[in-house]
């Protein structure tokens, strides 16, 4: 993971998932991957953000549905993340996906980027991926 240094001003990023079922959706992110939410906006609900730890996921639900896009249905070969979380124990994390039996597409490994990682994909077919950096 890249360093500016701990006098550099905090960014972060949520990422925006289209989902044509935002109460599904947020529900399996609580249930299956350890995310909690606080509330869904509109009536019926149309957006939800779902946090772990320091990391926000923006669902959002339009009128017209099948507009979900994940980012591996366009080069299914080579598997493009949604998403690259880092995280702190990624043995740890992935033991807990594992017991809970969310899908996991690709196990745990080490990777020539200094990161030992895996994937999920959520209930939409987003595909995640979980990392540690093992360069410290």
């Amino acid at each position: 993971m890249l360093d500016n240094g701990a006098n550099s001003p905090r960014w972060s990023i949520a990422p925006y998932f289209i989902a044509d079922d935002v109460v599904t959706t947020a529900n399996f992110y609580r249930d299956e991957l350890g995310f909690r939410y606080e509330r869904f906006w509109g009536e019926p609900p149309c957006f939800c953000m779902v946090q772990r730890n320091s990391i926000v996921i923006m669902l959002s639900q339009f009128e017209k549905t099948g507009l979900m896009r994940p980012n591996h249905t366009a080069d299914p070969e080579r598997g493009a993340w949604d998403a690259y979380i880092w995280i702190d124990n990624a043995d740890a994390l992935h033991a807990e996906f594992k017991s809970k039996g969310v899908k996991i597409v690709r196990g745990i490994c080490d990777q020539p980027y200094g990161c030992r990682d895996f994937e999920v994909d959520d209930c939409n077919g987003y595909r995640l991926c979980f990392g540690q950096d093992l360069q410290g």
